[in-house]
């Protein structure tokens, strides 16, 4: 039986979650919220903005949500959008593209999205409201905290630690059994070839943290 589900954001990246929620065929999208009416969203409906979930919810008790909001200056609102759901009782399943590769003894938190041509391997731990995006590879025994974005065709080496509220940026790559704390920035194409344990941005190869000056 199919479970009603609503995607919360209309942008690009909850036009993606829209097509991977149709191939899944395990919910039923009832439509999108949105601060603004972008019209039909891949034949989904503008619902309205996020206050009309509540209403929504009283009217069904397994509704569930997918956070379609990928905009990367935002990764903070994620949160409390999700923190917001979990008050109103809401599910917030793990979305996994059919078209991604995940195999076994794999873990993923609530609210966390994999793309399509995603790879993730054994004995990765994924935490909650964490987004794995298109070509990316998350190789084994990987941890990857809350609130983490691999971006594009990152490629996450064996052993990888990934602090909370982290983007790793597209097409960089992470060195096996590197730990990089939370509140940091992985530049585009970056190597990271060494521990990182300060917050910050990070480029270049060996990625260095850019100077605030």
């Amino acid at each position: 039986m199919t479970r009603n589900i609503i995607v919360i954001g209309g942008g690009g990246h909850a036009k993606v979650l829209i097509s991977i929620l149709k191939k899944m065929r395990t919910y039923q999208i009832v439509g999108y919220t949105d601060l603004h009416n972008n019209g039909r969203v891949l034949g989904i409906l503008h619902l309205g903005e996020d206050g009309i979930l509540k209403e929504m919810r009283m009217k069904d008790s397994r509704l569930s949500a997918a956070i379609g909001i990928g905009n990367t200056s935002l990764s903070r609102k994620r949160m409390s959008l999700m923190k917001y759901l979990e008050d109103l009782d809401v599910l917030l399943p793990s979305v996994i593209s059919p078209d991604s590769v995940v195999n076994e003894d794999t873990r993923f938190g609530r609210a966390t999205v994999v793309f399509d041509g995603a790879v993730v391997n054994s004995g990765a731990r994924i935490g909650d409201c964490c987004i794995i995006n298109t070509n990316s590879t998350v190789e084994h025994d990987c941890v990857i905290s809350d609130n983490v974005h691999i971006a594009p065709g990152a490629s996450l080496s064996g052993g990888v630690g990934i602090g909370e509220n982290t983007l790793i940026g597209t097409g960089s790559t992470i060195i096996q059994n590197v730990r990089i704390c939370g509140d940091c920035v992985i530049g585009a194409g970056a190597v990271v070839a060494r521990d990182i344990g300060v917050p910050g941005t990070y480029v270049g190869v060996p990625a260095v943290k850019m100077d605030r000056t």
